[in-house]
């Protein structure tokens, strides 16, 4: 049964040669997804025809799609930040620019927030379409992660994810790199957020170039992990207060 409101929006560095294919599928499977919805475009400072491939396709489609622009690169965490601050609806889902996933396949997550009453819906990658490196780097941050905060989730960075609004509401993040989406999973447990998860397909990359792996966004990440951690241990109250609120009260 479809949402009464979804805003998708998809974090783009990068992502000319992808973005019209990825507002044409988006386009064609979310009326199946919900009854009403809207579409944003987060270009975190790209170097190339992005914004300006964007803004064409903002022209074409009026309110039904949306563009945020960084002028300089913020990092995954602050481009996942921009979308989730400039959602209007009820509901508020994200998947990445490269279409690494499918949007119609978002509709595994809704399916499951339906039957499990889940405020929060996560993916997993069935068979992740990824060079042996990354899938390295994966596994050994999922371990610590599960070490280090009790976070017993299966892919904490799979980019398809499902938000009721208001399971939002209250929680602020304070990463703005890859440890965005494992920081927000982590506070969201701590505030006693429901979580489930469903797995859902992956591609490879067909156009554009992957960045997760670069050695600055690992030392990014890694400097964040580490400062909640710490922070946890030392004051545990102070350190869930941190951070900056990710939607409006």
């Amino acid at each position: 049964m479809p949402l009464r409101e979804l805003s998708l929006f998809f974090p783009c560095h990068n992502e000319a040669e992808n973005l019209d294919a990825l507002v044409d599928e988006a386009l064609a499977a979310l009326p199946a997804l919900a009854d009403t919805y809207e579409v944003i475009l987060v270009d975190d400072g790209s170097r190339d025809d992005t914004a300006t491939v964007a803004a064409q396709i903002v022209a074409r489609h009026g309110d039904t799609v949306r563009l945020v622009r960084h002028e300089t690169n913020r990092g995954y965490g602050g481009a996942l930040r921009s979308g989730f601050a400039a959602a209007r609806f009820e509901h508020i889902a994200f998947t990445d620019g490269d279409r690494q996933f499918r949007v119609a396949d978002l509709g595994l997550l809704v399916d499951q927030a339906a039957a499990t009453g889940a405020s929060v819906v996560v993916g997993y990658r069935r068979k992740r379409a990824d060079p042996l490196l990354r899938l390295v780097y994966a596994a050994i941050y999922r371990a610590a992660i599960r070490l280090c905060f009790g976070l017993r989730v299966r892919d904490v960075d799979c980019a398809a994810k499902l938000f009721r609004r208001d399971a939002l509401r209250g929680i602020s993040v304070g990463s703005d790199g890859a440890f965005f989406s494992a920081e927000l999973l982590i506070r969201l447990r701590q505030a006693g957020v429901s979580i489930a998860e469903v797995g859902v397909p992956h591609y490879p990359r067909t156009a554009g170039s992957p960045t997760g792996a670069r050695l600055s966004v690992i030392r990014r990440a890694v400097h964040d992990f580490w400062a909640l951690r710490i922070g946890l241990w030392v004051n545990r109250t102070r350190a869930l207060a941190a951070g900056r609120a990710l939607i409006e009260r």
